[in-house]
């Protein structure tokens, strides 16, 4: 499962992503193997929760990951 995550209350964007499985931070960076692993992950199935910790419908965060860089 991933969650997505605003850097700072002040911030409306979201970031990064952190995977539930062992607390880890994702950057939204292309060169990152951790973030090509996450939007393989989400593409399949796995769940991706809002950052207000809703869980997204499968192809609701299947849309959001498309519409990554």
């Amino acid at each position: 499962m991933y969650k997505l995550e605003k850097p700072d209350a002040t911030d409306n964007m979201v970031k990064v992503v952190k995977r539930s499985t062992d607390n880890t931070f994702i950057p939204f960076d292309p060169a990152n193997t951790d973030y090509a692993e996450f939007k393989k992950a989400v593409t399949e199935g796995a769940e991706l929760q809002d950052a207000d910790g809703n869980v997204m419908t499968e192809q609701a965060a299947k849309e959001f990951v498309k519409g990554l860089v």
